[in-house]
């Protein structure tokens, strides 16, 4: 019926009987059958995510909701909104600080050496010898070092390092950052710590036209982080006038011997930095981020390599405003000279105690040449070397907590009780603390 249907309207060509012929073949047949699936499945897929898609936009639209295409767009924008960065806040630190750092130039009245020469066998002599001789021939003043301060008042008080201002009968000269100097006078030297207090001074000056300085803030180095990045400012090498390092806080509550200016004392809970601390930066601040103070550059390590200390600007604080107040920096005073009881000196020694201050003894735990300041309450209550010192009015005397930085809690002419070991007993002495000042 199907080929008399066709002959009624056309021939049928050749090509067209074999495709009609293979139709019929069961094979092919299913595979027509299963493309129109798979491709009305596709179109039909395509069409539902279309209809969706569009149905979902008009949804976020009518909610006033960004897109998810639009809101990556705007947070791939985002991470290049400008910000303060790090550098910029040295930057601005340092601009802020700089104009109250000071150069401190030491000059002194040395002797001018002249060199001549004469004949030991006089002019009879048939050899011409010149043997040199040297006299003194008058004096001339001339620079003998330098060191860093900064301006803590606007009336022109310095603070810098005692080590700075050690040398005696020495003029101290303030350069300030606009280029301008001034003589200075020492006012008082920390007994204690590495401190010390000067005044600009503008007596010569007429009063109208004597200077207000500018000054730094004071920070609180109880909040110091190690790996926080700070600033040293100074007179690097005595030459170069407020030179910038930076680096890290790279350790606190070190203890050192630092020596210089004729002078070594041990120095306990001070900031160790990376900042470079040349020759001359003694003295000068060691800042925040903030521009704010937070140590007195005061030491470098010879034998290492980017080890800087500085004693925290907490502790110049009350140096400061004793000197104030009352002219001068006062310290309770107990009068030994002791080293702190470690674990291994206890071994070492055999000692009955890891932990107290030992009198008349040295770091190595050799014999210091003095045990007891004559004249000093310790003297007058008794003690002797070779005493160990447990307790200070109750507190446990340790490395981390020593006999100096308890003592610093209280003042002159305060009553204490100290817990002392001595040849195998455990004693109790009663003592008041005198007073120290440089």
């Amino acid at each position: 019926m199907e080929e008399k249907f066709l002959s009624d309207h056309q021939e049928i060509s050749e090509p067209s009987k074999k495709f009609l012929f293979n139709l019929r073949s069961p094979k092919i047949f299913l595979l027509v059958i299963l493309l129109s699936i798979i491709f009305g499945a596709l179109g039909g897929f395509a069409f539902v995510q279309l209809y969706w898609e569009n149905q979902l936009n008009q949804l976020l639209k009518n909610l006033r909701i960004e897109s998810p295409i639009i809101k990556k767009e705007t947070i791939i924008q985002n991470q290049y909104t400008p910000q303060t960065s790090q550098e910029e806040k040295i930057i601005n630190a340092v601009k802020k600080a700089s104009p109250a750092v000071v150069s401190i130039v030491i000059t002194k009245d040395v002797p001018i050496i002249e060199q001549y020469f004469i004949n030991p066998f006089g002019s009879d002599w048939p050899f011409e010898i010149q043997i040199p001789q040297y006299r003194e021939k008058g004096t001339k003043k001339e620079k003998i070092g330098g060191g860093t301060g900064f301006i803590i008042s606007s009336d022109g008080l310095v603070l810098t390092n005692k080590h700075v201002v050690n040398e005696q009968d020495a003029e101290y000269t303030i350069f300030t950052n606009d280029g301008k100097k001034y003589p200075a006078k020492i006012l008082a030297k920390d007994p204690f710590y590495d401190l010390a207090i000067l005044k600009i001074d503008q007596s010569s000056i007429p009063a109208v036209q004597r200077k207000t300085f500018p000054t730094l803030k004071l920070g609180d180095s109880s909040k110091i982080q190690i790996g926080q990045t700070v600033i040293a400012i100074g007179y690097a090498l005595g030459e170069f006038q407020n030179t910038v390092s930076v680096g890290v806080v790279s350790g606190l509550g070190r203890t050192i011997t630092a020596s210089g200016g004729g002078m070594a004392e041990t120095l306990e809970d001070v900031i160790q930095t990376d900042a470079a601390i040349n020759p001359g930066n003694s003295g000068g601040p060691l800042l925040n981020l903030a521009g704010e103070v937070i140590g007195i550059n005061v030491a470098r390590a010879f034998s290492g390599e980017n080890i800087g200390f500085a004693i925290p600007v907490n502790k110049a604080k009350r140096a400061i405003e004793q000197v104030k107040t009352v002219g001068k920096i006062v310290y309770p005073f107990l009068g030994v000279y002791y080293t702190i009881i470690t674990p291994e000196m206890k071994e070492e020694f055999n000692l009955p105690f890891d932990f107290g201050a030992w009198v008349g003894r040295n770091a190595n735990g050799q014999k210091t040449e003095t045990a007891v300041t004559s004249g000093s309450p310790a003297a007058a209550v008794g003690l002797k070397r070779d005493d160990i010192i447990l307790e200070f009015n109750g507190e446990k005397i340790t490395q981390s907590n020593s006999l100096a930085k308890i003592i610093q809690k209280y003042k002159p002419g305060d009553p204490v009780v100290l817990k002392v070991w001595r040849e195998g007993k455990i004693i109790t002495v009663n003592v008041t603390l005198g007073e120290r000042t440089e």
